[in-house]
């Protein structure tokens, strides 16, 4: 664990426990690495902010599915990316069997006990060796689970707790897929303003306006990439994009406004014929999501039954996931349900609900209203679901307020961490940009 020491001890409140998602985002190294004024500005001089590795990641006890990194780079080849055709798709699928097998063989006793129950036994413990009689939380993304799970495992041990980016505990405990299914289903809808937004924008400000059209040419351009890969001569071997890598380039950049424009530009690009930016940046990504994928796929599975169907259901779960997201549902299918779909690993202790505990204080819950990750209606209902808390609305963009700031979030999150004061229920904030308009307020 990393705790960053409060900055006015005279007015120590106590400490505020950060999980910054994944699963198996390292907190140890993601809160060293966060620059001063920012926790500064997160805890007012009023909290030290702890964070720590979950059990399963980073400098804790990890989960290992390869000797070393030469060896896993072997193991995925340089021409890793989401398979898009049936023969791809079958060798990919016994790759993910041979992955399966390779954690179990270095990791065979850990796989049991990395459960978000486990971790949140753990968070518990750590609330107790800081000192604090009661737990002040916030947890983004995957965090919000884990939150979820403490609040409704102890809920009397909870002084405040803020949720942002709202995992759906029903689906994400029910199987990998109905996870997928559920976190993507508002993946296209959040493609499609990123698009309406960049016409709005116009080539000024947008490259990928100015040529008609942008919705159609992107679909112009997708199913170009269908067909086959076109052409990337500035980037490394083997010089093309694949449509596969284009999946993985928008679900990468789609969560965070600030990048639009660069994905703009590379799509612009692309469309002409030259997709050497997409795959240059798809290369640079793809040992992290290598790496992660480790971590990712031991904890995703550690939350859920044995899987009913084995991998060779993989033609109805990736079709169906498809249907549900032409942009992220093949890439999360592949990424994360199909390795866990060979998992053999029952957790020794897993919660799965109930989900509507009552704390003494309440608890805030933000949800960005275009989030292609964790969709808005997850807020919604975890807000209706649990017996006290209340619901904040981020009209932004991207995965997690923070992704899109907003001043309005910002301060009712910081008046509620210190006097446990929450905004009146249907509370709305905006961003403080629209985005491809960076400097200009929104009007």
């Amino acid at each position: 664990m990393s705790r960053y020491l409060v900055r006015r001890p005279g007015r120590r409140i106590g400490s505020l426990f950060v999980n910054f998602g994944g699963p198996g985002v390292p907190g140890v190294a993601t809160l060293r690495a966060a620059p001063i004024p920012q926790l500064d500005a997160l805890s007012q001089g009023r909290f030290d902010v702890v964070s720590w590795d979950p059990r399963g990641t980073g400098e804790s006890i990890h989960v290992r599915c390869f000797a070393n990194q030469r060896s896993q780079e072997r193991f995925w080849g340089s021409d890793w990316s989401v398979p898009t055709t049936p023969s791809a798709s079958r060798r990919y699928i016994a790759k993910t069997v041979a992955f399966v097998k390779r954690c179990v063989a270095l990791s065979g006793r850990l796989l049991a006990h990395v459960s978000t129950a486990d971790t949140v036994r753990d968070l518990d413990y750590l609330r107790r060796l800081v000192g604090d009689r009661q737990l002040t939380y916030l947890g983004v993304s995957y965090g919000t689970f884990i939150g979820q799970t403490y609040a409704n495992m102890f809920p009397r041990r909870l002084r405040a707790m803020v949720l942002d980016g709202v995992v759906n505990p029903t689906a994400f405990t029910t199987s990998v897929e109905a996870a997928v299914a559920n976190g993507i289903s508002d993946s296209d809808l959040v493609f499609a303003k990123f698009q309406s937004l960049c016409q709005s924008a116009g080539q000024g400000r947008c490259m990928l306006a100015g040529h008609g059209l942008v919705a159609a040419r992107v679909s112009r351009l997708l199913a170009r990439l269908r067909r086959g890969p076109i052409p990337a001569p500035s980037a490394a071997p083997p010089h093309r994009l694949s449509y596969g890598d284009l999946l993985i380039d928008v679900f990468a950049r789609l969560g965070t406004p600030a990048q639009w424009g660069q994905l703009a530009v590379g799509l612009d690009q692309a469309a002409g014929g030259d997709g050497s930016a997409l795959e240059t940046d798809f290369q640079q990504q793809r040992p992290g999501y290598q790496s992660a994928l480790v971590s990712a796929v031991a904890l995703q599975c550690a939350d859920k039954p044995p899987p009913p169907r084995g991998p060779k259901a993989w033609p109805r779960v990736i079709g169906r996931l498809t249907r549900i997201s032409r942009i992220e549902g093949p890439m999360q299918g592949w990424w994360l349900w199909a390795p866990c779909a060979s998992w053999p690993v029952v957790s020794a202790d897993r919660y799965n609900g109930p989900w509507t505990a009552s704390t003494r204080n309440r608890i805030l819950v933000i949800g960005t209203r275009f989030d292609p990750q964790t969709p808005f209606g997850n807020a919604a209902r975890v807000a209706r679901l649990l017996g006290n808390a209340v619901l904040l609305t981020h009209n932004g963009y991207g995965h997690t307020s923070e992704n899109d700031p907003s001043a309005c979030v910002e301060r009712a999150m910081k008046r509620y961490l210190v006097a446990l004061i929450t905004p009146p229920r249907g509370s709305v904030c905006q961003s403080d940009h629209r985005p491809f308009t960076a400097g200009v307020p929104p009007g």
